[in-house]
C-alpha cells in the first residue's frame, strides 16, 4: 500500500495535515462552535417536506445559480440588499476559497491578523496564493493604524478580516474596515460567520457595502442556524463580484436538497434564531465566571470564550478537562484555550471541570 510520500503531490502540501478538530465521543463536545440546541421539531418537518418534494427530479441538476435561495439570503440580511448581490456556496469555507480563485492565485497574496481562523492559510494555499500572516496587538486587539501599516507595507492582493474574530472572539471596530477598505489595493473580504451573537450596538460590515465595490462580506448558517450540517454559507457584495465567483464555481455546486433545505431553514428563521439569546448567555457567563477566578478572558461577540490557563501550558489544560469528559479547543495559542458556549447543563459540567483542574492548570 503506498503512501503521500510514493505520490508526485505538490511540494507545498508535502508533511501537512488535513484541517479538522477532534471528533471524540464525550459527554460535553464545545470544541467545534456548533450550536448545541437540536433542530426545533416544527423546522425538522418543514425541512422534511422541503426535500421531500425535491425526490422526484433528482434526475435533473439543481438550479444552477440557486435564485431562489439567494432571494431568501438577500431577505433575511436586509440592507437593501438583492439576489444580484448576494451568493451562495457549500459553508463560507467554499464561499472563501472560491473569491480566492477569482482575486488571488498563482503571483498574488492575500493577509490575515493573526490569530485569526485557521482555514484562511489552507485555503490561500490550496488556490496557490501567498498568505501573509499580519500581526494583531496587545490582548489581540487591532487598531486602524495597525491595520493599514500592515497593509500598506505588504499591499495584498486579498485582506480577511474576521469581525468578530475567530479564535478571540472579539468584534472589530468598524473605523478598522473603513480604514483598511482606503488602503488596500484589492479586495477586502470581511468574515462575519459569528455576527448574529455580536453584543448589541456591534456595526456589520454590510452597513458599508454600498460605494464599495471591493468589499465582499461572508456569513454561514452553521453557527447561529445551527445548520451545521447542512453546509451553506454565502456573501452579500457589489454585484461584479457575484460575477467573479461565478467564472470559478463549479456546475451545479449547490444540490438542490441543499436549497430545499436552506431555503426551509430562512422560511424558520425565528425559530431556528431563538437560542442565539440563549448561548449569549451563557457566553457572558462562562466569560464573568472566569474573570471572577482571576483567568484572563477574551471579550466575545461570538458563540465561544477564549481563555488563559493559569500555568500557560494548554495542552495539559486541554488533557485535565479532557479526563473530565469536557472536551473543548486546543488552537495553538500558547497559554489559551477556547470553549464553545452551549446549554446551560454544558456551561455547569465545563466550569465545573474547570474548578476542578489543579491550581496551576486551570
Amino acid at each position: 500500500m503506498s503512501s503521500l510520500d510514493d505520490l508526485p503531490i505538490r511540494d507545498d502540501l508535502r508533511g501537512l495535515s488535513p484541517y479538522g478538530a477532534p471528533q471524540l465521543d464525550v459527554p460535553v463536545r464545545l470544541n467545534t462552535n456548533e450550536n448545541s440546541y437540536p433542530v426545533p421539531e416544527p423546522v425538522v418537518e418543514a425541512i422534511g417536506k422541503a426535500l421531500a418534494a425535491e425526490l422526484r427530479e433528482l434526475n435533473r441538476y439543481p438550479d444552477r445559480d440557486a435564485v431562489a435561495l439567494r432571494a431568501d439570503l438577500a431577505g433575511y440580511l436586509g440592507h437593501g440588499l438583492t439576489v444580484e448581490q448576494v451568493w451562495a456556496a457549500n459553508g463560507s469555507n467554499e464561499i472563501q476559497q472560491q473569491l480566492l480563485q477569482a482575486f488571488g492565485g498563482p503571483g498574488r497574496s492575500a493577509l490575515g491578523f493573526v490569530p485569526a481562523y485557521s482555514m484562511h492559510p489552507l485555503l490561500a494555499l490550496g488556490t496557490g496564493t501567498r498568505w501573509v500572516p499580519a500581526r494583531r496587538g496587545v490582548d489581540f486587539g487591532l487598531t486602524a493604524d495597525e491595520a493599514v501599516a500592515q497593509v500598506r507595507e505588504h499591499r495584498p492582493d486579498v485582506v480577511f478580516l474576521c469581525s468578530p474574530n475567530n479564535p478571540t472572539g472579539t468584534a472589530l471596530d468598524p473605523a478598522v474596515v473603513a480604514a483598511v477598505l482606503d488602503a488596500a489595493p484589492g479586495m477586502v473580504v470581511v468574515d462575519e460567520a459569528y455576527a448574529e451573537f455580536a453584543r448589541p450596538g456591534t456595526v456589520s460590515a454590510l452597513a458599508v457595502l454600498p460605494g464599495h465595490p471591493r468589499l465582499v462580506v461572508t456569513r454561514t448558517m452553521s453557527k447561529a442556524f445551527g445548520f451545521a450540517g447542512g453546509r451553506l454559507g454565502y456573501l452579500a457584495a457589489d454585484p461584479a463580484v457575484v460575477q467573479a465567483v461565478q467564472l470559478v464555481r463549479l456546475p451545479y455546486h449547490l444540490s438542490a436538497l441543499t436549497q430545499a433545505a436552506a431555503r426551509a431553514a430562512l422560511a424558520h428563521r425565528d425559530a431556528l434564531l431563538g437560542t442565539v439569546s440563549a448561548i449569549m448567555v451563557q457566553r457572558d457567563r462562562i466569560v464573568a465566571t472566569l474573570r471572577e477566578r482571576g483567568l484572563r478572558v477574551a471579550d466575545s461577540d461570538a458563540n465561544f470564550v477564549l481563555f488563559a490557563v493559569d500555568d500557560g501550558d494548554q495542552a495539559d489544560a486541554w488533557r485535565a478537562l479532557l479526563a473530565q469528559g469536557v472536551l473543548v479547543r486546543d488552537v495553538g495559542l500558547p497559554g489559551w484555550l477556547r470553549v464553545t458556549a452551549g446549554t446551560p447543563a454544558e456551561t455547569d459540567a465545563f466550569l465545573v471541570a474547570m474548578q476542578r483542574l489543579p491550581r496551576g492548570e486551570q
